[in-house]
């Protein structure tokens, strides 16, 4: 059965403020993030930019370890998912995250690489 730890995971992004290591596993990708700084729905949208309707295309689930995190709809709502708290949330959304969160999150690797690609794009032109 595969299975990984946080700190064997084969790929790590790292910028002000977030910490991201991921391993593919039987066609998902998990994630264990950690964010150092907050990083609102709003400052992140532009990187979502040139995806159908400007929004994340991947389904996530996963579990906040630590903090909080939020996530923003199509239709405009927005949740809060707290510490201890398990979560999937669709296609067609924009996430936010606040300073102190810890997550591990399964999103499926196709949908998440092309979600990705778009996202490091547009940080490469915004030059962050």
């Amino acid at each position: 059965m595969p299975h990984i730890a946080r700190d064997e995971a084969s790929q790590v992004k790292e910028m002000e403020g977030f910490e991201g290591r991921y391993q593919q596993l039987g066609g998902y990708t998990v994630g264990f993030e950690r964010y150092s700084a907050d990083a609102p729905v709003d400052a992140l949208a532009p990187l979502f930019r040139g995806l159908p309707d400007d929004r994340c295309q991947s389904p996530h689930w996963g579990v906040v370890l630590k903090g909080r995190i939020a996530y923003r709809h199509a239709d405009g709502t927005e949740e809060v998912i707290d510490a201890g708290q398990a979560y999937y949330v669709p296609p067609g959304h924009l996430p936010g995250f606040f300073a102190g969160a810890e997550i591990v999150e399964f999103s499926p690797t196709a949908d998440f690489a092309k979600t990705i690609e778009v996202v490091l794009g547009n940080l490469a032109a915004s030059g962050t």
